[in-house]
């Protein structure tokens, strides 16, 4: 491949300053006006550099990004592009990283995180804050670990997603999910999980309101449900709360334990009672309700 040509200490402007730059170590740089400095670039080092204005790094390939900064307007930031890391940074621009393959970010915190991550495959999260809407969807094969995230509409449509050790504010999260695995992590919002596929909670901590809705294989282990109400509504369920719920609406199919739940509503005319079991540990009154 041979050395790498590099720009330090550099004030690029204009239309496409990089266009199509290859092997390139870029340090201490900004990006001041003009549209797509590094697009079609390929195998790219960035230190400590600055993006100002929109469109960056579009149809990119092998880059490596370090302790740089996108700001506000450096919007619709990494779009289209393959094998990207970006480490120890801080993008204040949002819809970035948009119909991305192989993308890992670490210790990256995105403050205006609306349309960001939308459509990518193979993405990997470490330590990453965000902030806005419509966070990660439709994209596939994720694996995160300490992000958290506030803004609703989370991973609409996301498939073969693992999350450990997070902190998600966000309702309507896991809409039109499938196969996603949380581990070890607090989620609270309304209407969480809703028309999901394959959606499992393990050693979590969730408040919402008609949360797990409408799921086609719900499995929950160990989990604490706080302030949880009309949880269930025609869900296939295979859950295990640790304390109690505070009331469950007409599941379709399967097990719920838990210690108690206050208001268990089962309506015959909408669901088969004898397809859910329903085992209270502290309350046996509750373990017929008019399921088998």
């Amino acid at each position: 491949m041979g050395e790498k040509k590099e720009y330090r200490q550099a004030y690029l402007t204009g239309e496409r300053a990089l266009f199509q730059g290859k092997n390139l170590r870029i340090i201490d740089t900004i990006f001041a006006d003009g549209e797509s400095p590094l697009k079609e670039s390929c195998d790219i080092e960035l230190f400590g550099c600055m993006f100002k204005w929109k469109y960056p790094l579009w149809y990119a390939q092998n880059i490596s990004v370090h302790n740089c900064t996108w700001f506000e307007m450096g919007r619709a930031g990494v779009w289209y592009t393959k094998h990207i890391t970006v480490e120890d940074s801080a993008i204040e621009a949002p819809k970035n990283f948009r119909r991305c393959e192989d993308v890992v970010l670490k210790n990256v915190s995105i403050p205006n995180a609306a349309e960001t991550l939308w459509h990518c495959d193979g993405v990997s999260m470490e330590h990453v804050t965000a902030k806005g809407d419509y966070f990660a969807m439709n994209s596939q094969n994720m694996k995160i670990s300490e992000l958290t995230l506030y803004g609703n509409y989370s991973f609409d449509g996301a498939k073969n997603v693992e999350i450990h050790n997070s902190r998600l504010l966000s309702k309507d999260a896991f809409w039109n999910s499938e196969n996603v695995t949380v581990y070890d992590s607090f989620i609270s919002g309304e209407y969480l999980g809703w028309n999901a596929k394959n959606l499992t909670f393990i050693n979590c901590t969730i408040e919402s309101l008609q949360g797990m809705c409408y799921i086609d294989n719900l499995v929950m282990k160990n989990c604490k449900l706080l302030n949880t109400t009309l949880a269930f509504e025609y869900s296939t369920v295979d859950a295990d709360i640790v304390g109690k719920v505070d009331s469950v609406l007409n599941p379709s199919g399967g097990v719920i334990r838990a210690d108690s739940i206050a208001e268990l509503t089962i309506e015959k005319d909408k669901v088969d009672p004898g397809k859910t079991k329903i085992i209270c540990r502290q309350d046996e009154s509750k373990a017929i309700c008019g399921c088998a």
